[in-house]
């Protein structure tokens, strides 16, 4: 920082998140539906990269799951528009959420790739970001899922596919 710029105090952010192993230790006793709407509806705490990014909202059925992320200044770059990492972020977590809706106890994933188009910025001025994560496939052994993210005026900013491995979560 150079002389003529000061830290604004009204600009801090403090946020708190549960700890996320009790969590993962129950998560091969019930459906990947039945987490989610656990999580959606305050019966678990959601994982603490949702307390991170700050998205506020979860909602899950099977096959789809809707994310609520309300634009923040600390979501800039340089450029005063939100950071691609944080969209790329947010549209992981809905890949990774809708491809875990279809999944029975005891079975997890992990995100394979993420493809990623950016179409249009977001500011603060976009409101509250949706994002809205599908499958496409589901084979046995991995799954297809896309995202979409818009802005409150429905305008698409941004879009992504990617590809999990579906496995068998340890018994012990």
């Amino acid at each position: 920082m150079n002389e003529t710029q000061e830290l604004d105090a009204t600009r801090t952010r403090t946020f708190s998140w549960a700890d996320p192993m009790p969590i993962a230790a129950q998560l091969g006793r019930a459906s990947g539906l039945e987490t989610l709407q656990a999580m959606s509806d305050g019966r678990i705490p959601p994982p603490p990269i949702m307390a991170t990014v700050g998205i506020e909202r979860i909602e899950a059925r099977d096959g789809r799951v809707d994310l609520w992320l309300p634009v923040r200044e600390f979501h800039y770059n340089p450029l005063g528009t939100v950071h691609g990492g944080i969209l790329a972020t947010v549209l992981d977590t809905g890949t990774g959420c809708a491809v875990h809706s279809v999944l029975p106890p005891g079975v997890g994933y992990t995100s394979l790739d993420l493809h990623t188009r950016f179409l249009r910025p977001a500011t603060v001025d976009s409101g509250v970001l949706h994002c809205v994560g599908t499958v496409l496939s589901r084979t046995k052994r991995s799954a297809v899922a896309e995202a979409r993210i818009e802005d409150a005026a429905g305008r698409l900013l941004a879009h992504a596919t990617s590809s999990c491995l579906i496995f068998d979560l340890p018994t012990s």
